[in-house]
């Protein structure tokens, strides 16, 4: 039985029920540092023991190696979790090379590793808004959905303006997007629509990749397989996926002023979620976790107490003022 109890929210039309604090998984790839599979193993079974029913991943994330753990684990302990998983970012397929086989043969192999014979949910993983606005690619997603091989659909964008292209999709069931204390765009820009559209927002990197942990200082170092490292300046895919666009030093900086705001119950980490979770917009969080230990970190901040709302307006100034201009991408 789970240790725990964490509140469920639905995922836009879809009507899935998924756990408020679900598990990114983009860890269990090795792109946060080397990661052998008793670890993940570990990883997945204290999510389950906690209570967490979402998880997410990429057919790109360690080349399948994240897709493979989960489906290993999962369909043991927990088969009716519900995994999300995504499309786009291939060798054979990114940067525009993408076609209606393409996307098929790809779920066919998440499926594979997932072992399921049907996906919970594929998202298009960050491809190009020039794309999105072609609209083909959601033809294809209602096409494999038809053969009964995805249940439902939606993206994983970068930009505001992709995200509003993809809401102009009828049948879009979620939206992941960045939304933390450094990215608050979205509270303004997209909330009202996703509600309007009952779309659900899955929130990615809810801690800046670890930025909002509150640990790192100038002595901070990462391994060298670590996107934190390789993709510390945007060398290798959008910068915006990495400290959330901001530069490193500057992130130190800002975190030290949002910290002042944080209330003496809440370590730097829980702040920083709860605040998301405040957010009836959402549907999920999925923070990644190198430890059992953070699992069960991360599962607890749906028990925390909610932020009174003059904390977050003054937040939300903060971010104007002295956040947002620091942001090295188009948001």
């Amino acid at each position: 039985m789970p240790n725990g109890s964490i509140s469920t929210r639905q995922l836009g039309s879809s009507k899935l029920q998924v756990s408020e604090v679900g598990l990114g998984c983009w860890q269990l790839g090795g792109d946060f540092g080397p990661i052998n599979e008793d670890t993940a193993t570990e990883i997945l079974e204290q999510a389950v023991q906690e209570g967490i029913t979402f998880f997410d991943t990429a057919d790109v994330y360690g080349a399948g190696q994240s897709e493979s753990y989960l489906g290993h684990t999962l369909t043991k302990i927990a088969p009716d979790a519900v995994i999300a998983t995504k499309y786009g970012r291939g060798d054979c397929s990114y940067p525009n090379s993408y076609s209606f086989n393409n996307l098929r043969d790809s779920v066919l192999r998440s499926q594979d590793r997932l072992q399921r014979n049907c996906l919970d949910l594929l998202q298009l993983h960050c491809i190009s808004q020039a794309e999105l606005e072609k609209e083909a690619i959601f033809d294809w997603l209602r096409e494999v959905q038809q053969q009964g091989h995805i249940a439902h659909f939606g993206a994983s964008v970068e930009t505001l303006e992709e995200a509003h292209i993809c809401t102009a999709q009828e049948d879009l069931a979620s939206l992941q997007i960045i939304f933390n204390l450094m990215r608050q765009r979205p509270l303004m820009d997209l909330f009202d629509e996703a509600k309007e559209k009952d779309v659900g927002i899955i929130v990615r990197l809810p801690l800046a990749s670890g930025m909002l942990s509150g640990k790192f200082n100038k002595n901070t170092s990462f391994d060298k397989s670590d996107h934190r490292n390789f993709n510390k300046d945007g060398e290798a895919f959008s910068v915006g996926e990495t400290f959330s666009g901001i530069e490193f030093n500057k992130g130190l900086e800002l975190v030290k002023k949002l910290e002042t705001y944080k209330p003496a119950h809440l370590d730097m980490a829980g702040f920083a979620m709860r605040w998301i979770l405040d957010h009836d917009a959402v549907s999920s969080i999925i923070p990644g976790a190198s430890s059992p230990k953070q699992v069960s970190q991360n599962a607890a901040v749906g028990q925390a107490q909610r932020l009174d709302s003059a904390l977050h307006d003054k937040l939300y100034q903060l971010y104007l003022n002295d956040i947002e201009p620091a942001i090295r991408c188009k948001i």
